[in-house]
């Protein structure tokens, strides 16, 4: 294994790390969001609201990311939705908004679920007891129900976000500069098939590792006060 090309090309391996963390940071805001969203809509009593999320969550969840990926970043610019552009970020940008978009509407879909079950996990008494007191619907969401689901979901939304890390390098197809478009770079320089690859494999442990450690600090500290 020759891995002599870290010397002159460790830059690379840098810059592409440091992308694939902002990618994973707005994926999974703008995800969350979506997925919150979504999940109130599927326990809506509107008959309407329920059946939106139901097909998305169902058509998102039964369709490739890939075809996604493409479908936001190729498909949509067809149909006169063009993401803007920010030069002095990058050249780049409108295709890196394509990518955080597509990322973020398929993880959505799966945050949804996992927030749907932590929901309906909570004891109804909770909000039962708020009802009575005159709050209503959407506070109740906010200050009763919510916290508490999102104790609950904490390990399975976790293992979302580590999903979500590791899925960004899909992205690579339609040039983003991440961590694996970088390795492949590498890779096409020095006609080195392996060691590029190595080295890719290894940051993406390390951060999802150090992901899965602190998400666990988190949990031990929110379960310390039950």
């Amino acid at each position: 294994m020759n891995f002599s090309f870290l010397s002159e090309y460790g830059y690379f391996y840098v810059e592409g790390t440091r992308i694939t963390i902002i990618l994973t940071i707005f994926t999974v805001f703008f995800g969350v969001i979506i997925g919150i969203i979504l999940a109130l809509m599927r326990l809506s009593k509107f008959s309407l609201l329920k059946f939106i999320s139901v097909a998305y969550i169902e058509f998102i969840r039964g369709t490739p990311l890939l075809v996604q990926v493409y479908i936001v970043v190729y498909g949509l610019p067809q149909l006169g939705i063009i993401f803007p552009e920010f030069p002095l970020l990058s050249d780049d940008f409108p295709r890196f908004m394509g990518a955080v978009v597509a990322l973020s509407i398929n993880s959505g879909a799966y945050v949804a679920e996992i927030i749907r079950a932590g929901i309906q996990a909570v004891d109804k008494g909770q909000t039962e007891a708020a009802r009575s007191l005159g709050m209503p619907y959407w506070l109740t969401m906010r200050y009763v129900v919510l916290p508490q689901a999102f104790k609950n979901i904490l390990p399975a939304l976790g293992n979302e976000f580590i999903v979500v890390l590791k899925e960004s390098s899909i992205v690579s197809v339609i040039g983003i500069g991440e961590l694996m478009f970088r390795a492949n770079t590498i890779r096409g320089i020095t006609f080195l098939a392996f060691g590029p690859l190595v080295v890719a494999a290894l940051i993406y442990f390390v951060l999802t590792f150090s992901l899965s450690k602190l998400l666990g600090v988190v949990e031990r500290r929110m379960r310390a006060g039950d």
